[in-house]
């Protein structure tokens, strides 16, 4: 890896962790301030909130990361350490990613319009079916860990014990992440349990879709206005659904780009491309949800407001 090459990742990687901390830690405040003032707090706000909270510890989990193996680099080569790492990493991701989908499966549920029996059951009882959703993604939680720790104990037998050598060579240039992310076992394994939660997403979007088509030529059949309450409603979940959708389809695929470069780069720019991918996707996520929420815009419109006319008073007084 070139001297260039580490600088430009090092740059992505940090651009990640401060906008990461400041886009999901305004969700964060806003909600909680909203919810202190108000005395309650709506579904859909639990959920964002809950989001924010494991983006941030998500963000900040990888800079202490950082920071360790740059101070202490030798803590990385012992076996607990990197299992211990492997796992918050896998925690993190996983909340982020599930989070995001039970919002899509929140909205999906709240906003669709089906006669079928079955679906009438799911959304009188929408959120026991977020939080049963988020129940079941604990035991592919569980699984993916084992999955893991099993794979790092593969790894390091492979190796034939000399892992901790390699470990050591690789912390002194650059002295950066743990080297678990790298192995060609942990991005396939990654990605597989990545495919679940985005094609759960994936089925919610379509399915509201349908369900607006379905609204659009009941509206056409009565002759009322197209754009109606039930209409913009649609519109929104699917302005939402979609964004997340694409970033997340980005996300897949730099998996799938880094998966394909073994062999061809280093493990270290390896290592990097799958940390500033993953910091990139929660990070641009967040601030898609503040553009689509409008009690969350309305607060970034009434910050920027104030951040201006705190520089036009500042501009007075220097004149």
């Amino acid at each position: 890896m070139t001297y260039c090459q580490w600088i430009t990742f090092t740059i992505a990687l940090f651009t990640s962790i401060v906008t990461g901390t400041m886009g999901n830690g305004f969700i964060a405040l806003v909600n909680i301030t909203d919810w202190v003032k108000r005395g309650k707090i709506s579904s859909v706000d639990q959920i964002l909130t809950a989001l924010a909270f494991s983006r941030l510890s998500l963000v900040w989990s990888v800079l202490i990361c950082i920071l360790t193996s740059i101070l202490w680099p030798h803590l990385f080569l012992n076996l607990e350490m990197l299992i211990v790492t492997e796992i918050l990493w896998v925690v993190n991701n996983h909340f982020s990613i599930w989070l995001a989908t039970c919002l899509s499966v929140f909205y999906f549920l709240k906003v669709a319009n089906f006669s079928n029996s079955f679906f009438l059951y799911l959304k009188w009882r929408v959120k026991k079916v977020v939080l049963v959703t988020l129940a079941v993604s604990l035991i592919l939680l569980i699984l993916n860990i084992v999955i893991r720790l099993g794979s790092i104990h593969l790894w390091i037998d492979s190796h034939e014990g000399n892992i901790f050598d390699s470990l050591r060579n690789l912390t002194q240039f650059p002295k950066v992440l743990p080297v678990t992310n790298s192995s060609h076992v942990f991005l396939p394994t990654n990605s597989m349990f990545m495919f679940i939660p985005f094609t759960v997403s994936l089925v919610a979007f379509l399915l509201l879709i349908f369900s607006l088509y379905k609204h659009l030529r009941k509206m056409q059949v009565n002759a009322k206005r197209p754009r109606d309450a039930g209409t913009m409603a649609h519109m929104k979940a699917l302005k939402t659904g979609f964004s997340f959708l694409m970033v997340y389809a980005i996300y897949l695929v730099f998996i799938v780009i880094g998966i394909s470069s073994f062999g061809l780069v280093g493990e270290i720019m390896i290592i990097m491309f799958d940390y500033s991918s993953g910091l990139a996707f929660p990070t641009s996520h967040s601030f898609v949800l503040i553009l689509g929420n409008s009690k969350l815009r309305q607060a970034t419109l009434s910050v920027l407001w104030w951040l201006r006319c705190q520089f036009k008073d500042t501009d007075t007084l220097g004149h």
